[in-house]
């Protein structure tokens, strides 16, 4: 990580990279603009990694898809197997099976809950346990296990309970093929039903426990809670007819920065008669719009702070009890992106208890669980809410049922326009020119955290990493230097 000088007409400019993004999934770099003054002109995320499943999984047969997507992600591929099933469906042309839908809904639910557990307790709870002004030595899982073991131990647990669910559905925890177009490949066993039954009451408790843990110290942070990407946009998500949260079916809502539903029962569908997708030359992630306001004016999050911000309650008891106190943060829409880690941590309460619920249905035993049927149509949308946000997969095939056409909004592209605008809001507020502090990078890197953007890739980087940070003067002297490693 650097600093360069680059000489202008008129001013010397310097610029920062934070190369890599550290705690996060993928692979980024960070650059700040610094104007002659000293002072941020401009701050850019790049997503320096090229996906191309979109050309890769041409002349594949349909079918194929959920297997082939899922290994987009190592940390979600649930996500991509339950919208790219549901592609398939749409391409079958069938209802599956009540039970197999039920089964999904499980397995996204553990999804969220495994995934959240792993942005919340191991990649973001170092910067509020040791401090966002911490030593990086410390600042990282293992800081947290020496300082407050009992959150760590929860963390861990809570993770571990949504990814038991996942294996025992669909056989393994990463990249399972259980999922297929037209419902799901097995039935749920009497024995699994009642180990799953089981773990319930505990990841309850723990999840309680996180979240009182959580509104005790979060007012510690108000200077990060107003300056990380705290502005108005519009937020997206799927709820169903009656406005609650809906992880796996569902149409879409907008409401704007005061609460209004700006658009209402959007069918996914047709998603490209509102959403528009941007390319910026400086990174591989495309910055999705709402087509109404245009580009970059049709800003819009998504995610769980967003789904707090469109539903009208989550639909469990636990879960809207917590949900009416998060909207007492503030009038209208919570903006702080700050409060996405409280988002995540009232959603796995949701989905815990949600799983309880379906589990005591008892058709979820049925055994009639896929539909089957040649394909009927050439063209398929499917859509789910992953655990950063809506999902979409677009499918075309011909008449042999190979794949001519894909389109994929995941979900950390449609907070790609927020992102920015939030490294930019941060680093306005934290960068000084004249000394360069680790702290101060922590936090443009820790903005984005909140997002917890997955940038299809199975990796993320944790703890220390090497790096070397130069201020140079506009006469080319060293001003500062900060390494770490």
């Amino acid at each position: 990580m650097r600093v360069i000088n680059k000489t202008g007409n008129f001013l010397m400019s310097k610029t920062i990279t934070i190369d890599p993004v550290t705690r996060i999934e993928g692979h980024s770099k960070i650059t700040i603009q610094l104007d002659d003054q000293g002072r941020v002109a401009d701050a850019r995320f790049h997503v320096t990694q090229f996906r191309g499943f979109e050309k890769m999984t041409e002349g594949r047969p349909f079918y194929e898809m959920p297997s082939l997507t899922a290994r987009i992600c190592g940390i979600c591929p649930v996500s991509h197997l339950m919208a790219s099933a549901k592609a398939g469906d749409a391409l079958l042309a069938v209802q599956i099976p009540e039970t197999a839908a039920n089964l999904r809904r499980i397995m996204n639910l553990a999804q969220i809950i495994q995934s959240h557990a792993l942005s919340f307790f191991h990649l973001s709870s170092p910067d509020f346990v040791m401090g966002f002004d911490a030593d990086p030595v410390e600042r990282n899982i293992f800081g947290v296990m020496q300082k407050h073991p009992d959150l760590a131990i929860d963390g861990i647990a809570l993770r571990k309970f949504g990814q038991s669910i996942i294996e025992l559905l669909g056989g393994k925890r990463i990249h399972p093929a259980w999922v297929v177009p037209g419902g799901v490949s097995s039935p749920l066993t009497q024995e699994d039903h009642n180990t799953i039954m089981a773990l319930v009451p505990d990841a309850l408790e723990r999840i309680k426990r996180t979240l009182d843990w959580y509104k005790d110290v979060f007012g510690n942070f108000d200077p990060e809670i107003r300056s990380f990407a705290n502005f108005p946009t519009l937020f997206m998500g799927l709820v169903d007819a009656n406005g609650e949260l809906s992880l796996y079916d569902g149409k879409l809502r907008i409401v704007d920065a005061v609460g209004n539903i700006v658009a209402d029962q959007l069918d996914p569908a047709r998603y490209m008669d509102f959403i528009g997708e941007a390319v910026e030359p400086d990174s591989y992630l495309k910055s999705p719009y709402y087509k109404p306001m245009g580009y970059p004016d049709g800003i819009y999050r998504v995610g769980p702070l967003a789904r707090m911000n469109i539903i009208s309650r989550c639909g469990t008891p636990l879960a809207d009890q917590e949900w009416a106190e998060f909207r007492m943060l503030q009038r209208g829409a919570v903006l702080s992106s700050f409060q996405y880690h409280y988002a995540r941590l009232i959603e796995i309460l949701y989905c815990t208890e949600r799983i309880e619920q379906i589990l005591s249905d008892p058709d979820i035993l049925s055994r009639h669980v896929r539909a089957h049927a040649q394909p009927n149509a050439f063209e398929g949308i499917g859509t789910s809410e992953a655990p950063r946000g809506t999902l979409m997969h677009h499918y075309k095939i011909d008449e042999n049922g190979l794949i001519t056409w894909v389109n994929l909004v995941i979900a950390t592209g449609h907070n790609n326009l927020a992102m920015n605008k939030g490294v930019l809001q941060v680093a306005r507020q934290f960068i000084r020119s004249t000394k360069i502090e680790e702290p101060m990078l922590n936090r443009v890197e820790a903005v984005i955290r909140t997002f917890d953007p997955c940038l299809s890739c199975s990796t993320h980087a944790m703890g220390q990493l090497a790096l070397d940070v130069q201020l140079i003067g506009p006469d080319g002297e060293l001003v500062d230097e900060v390494r770490r490693g």
